[in-house]
């Protein structure tokens, strides 16, 4: 027996995909693929509605099997499924959708992050989206144009949504009401992108480009109000816990300079930053401009200010006491770590995680940082000390 993957982009079969079909005693794909091409009339068809039985039917077949999908059946394809039953197909790539996409714009896309909503969790490609300024999107139901439309409604993006792409194909650019409004047509593929970040430089790595050189940044790489930051030594530890990573989303509660929200953006999470006072919401701005990401700012107090952001995987927050760690901890994500000046609220703030289900740990920070005297010699400068309370879930 054997298995030939030929992907499908609308353009004529090439001559070893045909050899493949003829020679087929079972014959495996969507309705539309299933139309498109000729096979043996005598072949058994597995509609691939239900990608699983389509896989069993594969597996179980004693003759020559061809699978057929859409592009590129490695790059987030049915490959996988197969390989994870244990079976090795040969494999006939056509033209990915992405890069169809992308070249129905002109635009390059070795700089894109391609993320999947098709069976996945939406939230973590939006996640990207709010992220990343040119971000391709592989749909699917629930997790469409519209979908992906309302969810980053409060960040300006531009979509375009790609329609059966190789076939009667349609590229729509639009605002968000156009996408959240039209009725698109299955397949598609989204890209959505931030036109007013600048052009990226040619890079050597396709994707997501590497991770920040250094982190926990000096206080004198942001700009704040009277020494209010999170300081370095404190940021390490911080991000150590909250752990940001592409796909998340982290809140930096009482934000101040907006320092934490910015160092997680550099690890290539969403950082939403929520702070009550005016100006500082503006100094937060200028320092995420300034390490080129984008924060959302919210200006608002909390708790109330938190009740419309959408649920975050990890949360930092910077002041507001027991009761706005109780309401970041109600929305379940799975790191709160709180910084704290004074004593006396530590114990209360370690109820309310312990309250809220959470495992809690703590530390005391110290550091004293080497200050040069007037003969050259050196000196310790203590910083003030911080509590730092982690809570993560079990």
């Amino acid at each position: 027996m054997s298995i030939t993957v030929i992907g499908y982009d609308g353009s004529p079969l090439a001559p070893e995909a045909r050899r493949a079909l003829a020679s087929a005693t079972l014959v495996a794909g969507g309705a539309r693929h299933l139309a498109a091409v000729e096979a043996p009339e005598e072949a058994r068809r597995a509609p691939m509605g239900d990608v699983a039985a389509a896989i069993d039917a594969v597996a179980g077949h004693d003759g020559d099997s061809v699978v057929l999908a859409s592009g590129d059946p490695g790059f987030f394809g049915i490959v996988r499924g197969l390989r994870e039953r244990g079976l090795t197909p040969a494999v006939l790539p056509a033209r990915s959708s992405v890069a169809l996409a992308f070249a129905r714009l002109g635009l390059p896309w070795d700089d894109a992050v391609v993320v999947s909503a098709h069976g996945r969790d939406l939230r973590r490609a939006v996640n990207v989206c709010r992220a990343h300024p040119k971000v391709a999107v592989f749909t699917g139901p629930g997790g469409g144009p519209a979908e992906l439309a309302r969810a980053l409604e409060d960040v300006p993006r531009t979509f375009v949504v790609a329609e059966n792409l190789g076939g009667d194909e349609r590229v729509t650019r639009c605002d968000h009401a156009r996408a959240r409004a039209e009725g698109w047509r299955d397949p598609n593929v989204v890209l959505v992108l931030d036109e007013s970040r600048p052009v990226n430089p040619a890079t050597w790595v396709a994707g997501r480009q590497p991770g920040p050189a250094t982190w926990a940044l000096p206080e004198h790489a942001f700009a704040h109000r009277d020494s209010v930051i999170t300081k370095a030594e404190v940021r390490a530890l911080v991000l150590a816990r909250l752990g940001p990573r592409l796909g998340d989303l982290v809140w930096d509660v009482g934000a101040g300079s907006g320092s934490v929200a910015v160092e997680c953006a550099r690890f290539g999470a969403a950082a939403v930053a929520v702070e009550r006072d005016a100006e500082a919401c503006a100094r937060i701005g200028r320092n995420a401009e300034a390490h080129d990401v984008e924060v959302g700012v919210v200006h608002g107090e909390a708790p109330s200010a938190l009740a419309t952001l959408p649920d975050p995987d990890a949360v930092f927050v910077g002041g507001g006491g027991p009761r706005v760690v109780e309401a970041c901890a109600a929305r379940d994500p799975r790191a709160v770590v709180v910084g704290l000046a004074a004593v006396e609220r530590v114990g209360a703030t370690r109820e309310a995680l312990e309250g809220c289900g959470y495992r809690v740990d703590g530390i005391q920070l110290q550091a004293s940082r080497l200050a040069p005297l007037p003969d050259g010699t050196h000196r310790l400068a203590p910083v003030n000390p911080v509590f730092v309370l982690c809570g993560s879930r079990p």
